[in-house]
């Protein structure tokens, strides 16, 4: 089973990150056939470099779509999924790790399970400058995925496997600020689609407190209201549970950064973990 990985990058991430994520998803005990790299308008000279090089060592595998100006992750997966050449895609983010055993267990799963039209996994979290890890599980099982859909995102977005046709025929990535991949799996499974995932971590990625300062705010207010009226008027979800997302997440958006970050990781993750070193 041939599968393209989906990758799209823009000028505000970090040259180094961005090479760990490369290197990751050629280092794999099960490689791609194809690697699909959108370049999200004009990048720094430092990204630049660091997919050159990239390309130049992964020879033929890399192909690269370059978009003259920056349009948004939404619009440029949308172009990736196009451009992909297999017909399953695994997605990756630009600054996230796959751990080597990732795609091999992904593909032997949508061999075995060949009614499953997307799997995903779980995440370990992690912060350089903090040595403890939270583990992001999301739920197993088609049914309780969809009924969790409703309320949160059931799966790990940068984990997704995906066979191609599935998503073209559900309408592809659509623009959709900070919502594209969940507003595509909701999309999915009111379509019938079906969708799993491994209750197993399958990427290391990168956190801190800029993440949850993203996640607060006026402006990520106002457009997860829009979100969920999107959905709401898609009939996914229902007035008492527009309502319920809508008034749960404004109390978590107001509160300060610090306070914010201690809900995300203490509530919604594992308790963290501090790696040991090898014989300890």
């Amino acid at each position: 089973m041939k599968f393209s990985v989906l990758i799209s990058v823009y000028d505000k991430e970090t040259p180094r990150f961005f090479k760990e994520a490369l290197e990751s998803v050629v280092e794999q005990t099960r490689k791609p056939d194809e690697i699909v790299v959108v370049k999200d308008g004009r990048l720094t000279d430092g990204l630049e470099e660091v997919l050159r090089t990239f390309e130049r060592e992964n020879e033929p595998l890399v192909k690269i779509v370059p978009l003259e100006e920056n349009v948004g992750l939404g619009e440029a997966l949308r172009t990736g999924v196009w451009h992909c050449s297999h017909p399953v895609i695994a997605r990756m983010d630009s600054d996230d790790i796959s751990l080597p055993h990732r795609f091999e267990t992904q593909i032997d799963y949508l061999k075995r399970h060949v009614d499953v039209d997307l799997v995903g996994g779980w995440i370990s979290e992690f912060d350089e400058n903090d040595s403890r890890r939270h583990t992001r599980t999301v739920p197993t099982g088609h049914e309780t995925i969809k009924r969790r859909a409703r309320y949160r995102n059931p799966l790990n977005h940068v984990s997704v496997m995906f066979r191609k046709q599935a998503v073209l025929k559900s309408g592809n990535y659509q623009t959709c600020l900070w919502n594209e991949d969940y507003y595509l799996w909701i999309r999915m499974l009111s379509r019938g689609c079906r969708i799993e995932n491994i209750p197993e971590v399958l990427l290391d990625v990168r956190t801190g407190k800029g993440m949850y300062q993203r996640r607060g705010g006026r402006n990520y207010i106002m457009n997860e209201v829009k979100f969920q009226r999107m959905i709401l008027e898609s009939g996914f979800i229902s007035r008492s549970e527009f309502v319920f997302n809508v008034s749960s997440r404004t109390f978590v958006r107001v509160l300060p950064n610090d306070v914010r970050s201690l809900i995300y990781t203490r509530m919604l993750r594992k308790k963290p973990v501090v790696p040991q070193a090898a014989g300890e």
